[in-house]
């Protein structure tokens, strides 16, 4: 044919036509590439109205899977669109689809739960190409439940067998605090609330180390906590007029869900920080509160390795160390003496009313119910054990056995 055309493949301009089933196509004859396929009809209806099929949609390729598989295969490849995904996501995240929805588990679940199932592989996906990705932006795009969205992600888990690993947390906080409206191309909060993004991340990373140092983090959902600590982060960089800010109005601001547990984490945050500033001895003569140690969070993570080691200490350590410091000194005579053993007392007093550093878990443990059954509820059986000092209510004196003998024959 004329060499006009050129194979989009391998760049040839040998393209013949060639004809397949009675078809005609144009094929590149160095590379077998089909430029152009051949149509034909399906129907005596069809060529009625001369509609015209392709070829590949007349092989029945998409048959082989069902409608309900293709819809999700389509909800998969949506949501990779969404996230502006490579092809390389999109591709394990449809295989992933794939293999899930053969399995009798996710076959006959709601479409609620099949929905569920598109954000698990795309999730999956992302956490083993190290993609910064929460469970929370996924809910969100789907509007879907977080707790029926993480028993979906656990069965899916299971059920395929996959190791996912574990989010970093320095890439959860530049994820988690990329979605604030709080840096300057934001025009809706006011100038005085408005921060460096680079800043606030450095800060908000660093905090949230000092709580993973503190046990702060095991075991807990991390979105919490990134939120808390950005707070203290965003607070300390310019607290002039941001100390009386609440969280909630914080998060407001910054246009972000206050999870339910940030309250508590700022709570725990506050006395770890608390602690710290109690050790630093330019801040002693200030009175550091709650409210007020934001101020100095800059000072306490500079020295947070020094801080941390005494800050916590064990009331047994303390008072080792007292002892140590005695016996190292000189004998003492008279009211020396006694002030020595009045500073060792105060010692001993302040290092057995802090409490060591442990989990949070071990610390506050939940109370158990205990589960109390009344003397009613009971069964009578007859072998019940009789006490020693109910024993005499059950013996009879002679006159009383009479006494039950004439009764029993008057009856």
């Amino acid at each position: 044919m004329s060499g006009q055309r050129k194979c989009p493949d391998c760049g040839s301009s040998e393209i013949v036509e060639d004809s397949h089933y009675a078809q005609n196509q144009l094929v590149c004859a160095d590379c077998g590439f089909i430029l152009t396929e051949g149509l034909l009809t399906t129907t005596y209806t069809d060529e009625e109205h001369l509609q015209e099929v392709t070829y590949s949609r007349s092989t029945g390729q998409n048959e082989q899977l069902s409608r309900c598989v293709q819809r999700g295969i389509g909800r998969v490849r949506d949501l990779c669109k969404v996230l502006q995904l490579p092809s390389l996501f999109e591709d394990t995240a449809v295989a992933y689809y794939q293999q899930a929805i053969k399995r009798p588990f996710f076959r006959l679940v709601s479409l609620e739960k099949k929905e569920m199932l598109v954000g698990c592989c795309v999730f999956v996906t992302c956490r083993q190409h190290n993609w910064p990705l929460t469970m929370g932006s996924i809910c969100v795009l789907l509007y879907a439940e977080k707790e029926l969205f993480a028993k979906t992600y656990l069965s899916f888990l299971k059920e395929l067998k996959l190791d996912v690993p574990a989010l970093s947390m320095v890439d959860l906080v530049r994820t988690h605090l990329g979605s604030f409206k709080l840096f300057p191309n934001s025009s809706s909060v006011p100038s005085k609330f408005v921060e460096d993004k680079e800043k606030l991340v450095a800060r908000t990373i660093q905090v949230v180390e000092l709580a993973s140092e503190t046990w702060l983090v095991t075991g807990r959902h991390p979105i919490p906590i990134v939120t808390a600590a950005a707070y203290l982060a965003w607070q300390s960089l310019r607290p002039a007029g941001r100390l009386t800010c609440t969280l909630s109005q914080f998060c407001k601001l910054a246009g972000t869900d206050l999870p339910p547990p940030a309250p508590l984490r700022l709570k725990e945050l506050h006395n770890i920080l608390l602690r710290m500033a109690s050790e630093l001895s330019w801040l002693r003569v200030l009175k550091v509160n709650k409210k007020s140690v934001a101020k100095h969070i800059a000072d306490i993570l500079q020295h947070r390795r020094l801080l941390l080691q005494t800050a916590f200490r064990t009331g047994d350590s303390v008072a080792d160390d007292s002892l140590g410091d005695s016996a190292a000194a000189p004998l003492q005579t008279g009211d020396a003496e006694a002030e020595g053993t009045s500073l060792l007392g105060e010692k001993r007093k302040c290092g057995s009313e802090r409490p060591p550093l442990l989990p949070p878990c071990l610390l506050n443990p939940r109370k158990k119910l205990r589960t109390t059954v009344s003397c009613s509820e009971l069964p009578v059986t007859g072998d019940e054990p009789i006490l020693d000092s109910e024993i005499e209510q059950y013996l009879r004196t002679p006159e009383e056995k009479e006494t039950f003998s004439k009764a029993q024959a008057c009856l």
